[in-house]
């Protein structure tokens, strides 16, 4: 698990948001070093919303090599997934890397871990990083209780978790 970032991803009725806190630390976890960092952007032609947790040299080192696959393969999110998980597990420089990903579309969600793992929601909601169990536990209560739109959860779940994790 990272500390000092969590990146939430909702997905509904073809609808996705995404958000994450901005804050970064140093390796020890305990210094704030800054707190408007960018860890979400846009690929493929602004359809597919990428977030990481982890280093930031390693999380820009797996989004040039996701966005390369989402090149190859016209956009299939799915495909450039699997391809990019199976270079990090094969890959020696790729196997060092301290970083994980979410891939998002209106259609598909993807966690992308290190271990090579492919993750797929069950309902649309995925989180990374040091809140994410809470951040996931407060998209998931209010996807199930309430009519709010994903990026409304996405701001709400971040709120809630950034009052109890003290990493977010």
């Amino acid at each position: 698990m990272f500390k000092g970032t969590t990146i939430l991803s909702v997905r509904t009725d073809k609808q996705v948001a995404m958000g994450g806190d901005g804050q970064v630390t140093f390796r020890d976890g305990n210094t704030v070093i800054k707190n408007q960092a960018k860890k979400i952007r846009r690929a493929y032609k602004d359809k597919i919303l990428l977030g990481f947790a982890g280093a930031s040299a390693d999380a820009m080192l797996l989004f040039e090599k996701l966005e390369e696959k989402l090149e190859r393969y016209s956009g299939d999110l799915r495909r450039a997934c699997v391809e990019l998980a199976k270079d990090w597990r094969h890959e020696k420089m790729l196997g060092k890397v301290e970083a994980m990903l979410v891939a998002a579309n209106a259609e598909e969600s993807f966690i992308l871990s290190g271990s090579g793992d492919v993750i797929v929601p069950d309902d649309g909601i995925l989180a990374i990083g040091s809140g994410s169990s809470t951040a996931l536990g407060a998209a998931r209560a209010m996807l199930k209780h309430t009519k709010l739109s994903a990026e409304e959860i996405v701001k709400d779940a971040l709120l809630i978790t950034s009052e109890i994790c003290i990493y977010t």
